[in-house]
């Protein structure tokens, strides 16, 4: 019987399996679908076959393909997520299978009738229909757990910092209310300085909700000079809370692009408050925007001394902080990439060793003005 072939016969069929697979370029067998795949296929299709010739009293009753078929590949699927297969693996593991059993059966003349060949060809195609189906189910049930689960860590460190920010809001507040301090003195602007904190916490907050929403950009013509003056005057009240001088040079007039305004400000706004935290007081950050080709470039440079050996590409990374100074999200320049490029456009960073470095907006110029 087939089975009883199976199971005489594993360690050669597992060999001609192996061989199979290892010879695949697409797609490429892994150390984990040798090691653990297909003796896991064979060792099921064997009881399969078993439980069909010979069935126990509770599965007398139920058809076959319900049964230990289903429940077997169901229990595949599931072990072939943990060790790291893809769906692509499980099609061709199950076919080299089949074709290494073919192959070895008519090379010893075994006898095995076609009804047998019809159910291990049966018990394959619905084996596989049930690795994939349980395989699906339990990957899209752990994507959906690890997405939220960074949802929860995003909301956890941004609630944090709201928390962190409205106390000393708070706190300042409660003393000024005492009467024996003036709203315009130190405690003034400690509160000052957190009720902005707590502005850019929202502007950072609503444009990556909309991003990562998925939200059409709302488009419209704006004027890259007055964009420019808007974001200059915004950013200049910070840069003397940091103590930082701000030099914006002047925009050529009549350069226009089609940008969602909303998301394209945080996405500056971000760079702005990244290049103030990073630039010693008394230091200077630069802004200045220009056209090249049929290109709109919005450049910000800051004096950080220089970017730290590594990927740069590390730096957009969202939670990441690039310095011993832990405060704040680490979301900014990954919010600003994923702003910009909402826009059409590209975030790109240049390293000044020694001195600092320049992020760029690359932006494509409205098409009237080409």
């Amino acid at each position: 019987m087939l089975h009883e072939f199976l199971s005489s016969n594993r360690n050669e069929l597992i060999a001609r399996c192996r061989a199979k697979a290892a010879k695949r370029t697409a797609p490429r067998a892994t150390e984990r679908e040798l090691r653990f795949g297909i003796p896991v296929f064979l060792a099921q299709l064997a009881d399969i076959l078993r439980a069909e010739n010979f069935p126990s009293e509770s599965e007398k009753d139920a058809p076959a393909d319900s049964t230990v078929m289903g429940r077997t590949a169901s229990s595949h699927g599931s072990e072939l997520l943990l060790t790291g297969c893809t769906v692509e693996q499980v099609v061709h593991d199950y076919g080299d299978l089949c074709q290494a059993v073919t192959e070895l059966a008519i090379e010893q003349n075994s006898m095995i009738n076609n009804d047998e060949f019809h159910t291990l060809n049966r018990c394959l195609d619905n084996a596989i229909a049930d690795a994939v189906s349980q395989f699906t189910h339990e990957r899209d049930q752990a994507n959906a757990i690890a997405s939220k689960d960074t949802m929860n860590e995003r909301l956890g460190i941004l609630a944090h910092e709201f928390r962190n920010r409205l106390n000393s809001a708070m706190l300042a507040l409660t003393v000024i209310k005492t009467g024996h301090v003036g709203i315009a003195g130190s405690t003034g602007a400690i509160l000052e300085r957190n009720l902005k904190a707590l502005k850019h916490l929202c502007d950072r907050a609503l444009v990556d909700v909309r991003i990562e929403a998925g939200i059409p950009a709302q488009r419209e013509r704006v004027s890259v000079p007055e964009f420019i003056k808007e974001i200059h005057a915004c950013a200049s009240i910070d840069a003397k809370e940091y103590g930082v001088e701000l030099v914006v040079a002047e925009v050529e007039p009549g350069l226009f692009i089609d940008v969602d305004r909303q998301i394209l400000s945080g996405a500056a706004a971000n760079l702005l408050q990244n290049a103030f935290k990073f630039t010693k007081p008394g230091g200077c950050v630069s802004m200045k925007a220009y056209s090249a080709a049929h290109r709109i470039l919005i450049e910000v440079q800051d004096e950080c001394g220089g970017l730290p050996s590594g990927n740069t590409e590390d730096l957009f990374r969202m939670f990441a902080q690039r310095s011993a100074d832990r405060s704040g999200l680490g979301l900014g320049l990954g919010i600003s990439r994923r702003g910009v490029e909402a826009n059409g456009g590209e975030l790109r960073v240049r390293n000044l060793p020694g001195t600092g470095c320049v992020f760029t907006m690359d932006l494509p110029k409205a098409a009237t003005d080409l």
